[in-house]
């Protein structure tokens, strides 16, 4: 059983939330992916679902829809979890990246590395 649920945030829409202790390292959720080719993009560029895009491909040359709860974690400078793109399972798989207790928003850096302070597309709100 997947240890996570969607709940309001209350500040931002929707946000994922531990329903158990989970420990650093442990995997949250393998989520599989749609993939919409470069091509595609300009389609999705008008459609909300560009929102929730996770760059996919070697190159980046993609673009991926997480299924699953895999698109509706927020993002965070300070994150509690990590993903990974699997490119041969076509999934991506989230992992605590510090404990994270039961009830606790779990957040990941939307540019992929949790320590990256790069600007992103939108104002963030800490």
């Amino acid at each position: 059983m997947v240890p996570i649920c969607v709940k309001d945030t209350g500040k931002y829409g929707r946000g994922i939330y531990a329903t158990r202790d989970i420990k650093a390292g442990e995997l949250i959720e393998v989520s599989p992916v749609l993939i919409s080719c470069k091509n595609e993009w300009k389609y999705l560029k008008k459609t909300v679902l560009f929102n929730y895009c996770f760059n996919w491909g070697e190159n980046y040359e993609h673009a991926a829809i997480a299924l699953g709860f895999g698109s509706l974690y927020n993002h965070s400078y300070t994150p509690n979890a990590t993903f990974n793109n699997n490119l041969n399972n076509l999934s991506i798989e989230f992992y605590a990246h510090k404990d994270i207790k039961n009830g606790e928003e779990i957040t990941i850096n939307y540019n992929e590395n949790a320590d990256d302070n790069s600007p992103l597309w939108f104002d963030v709100i800490d």
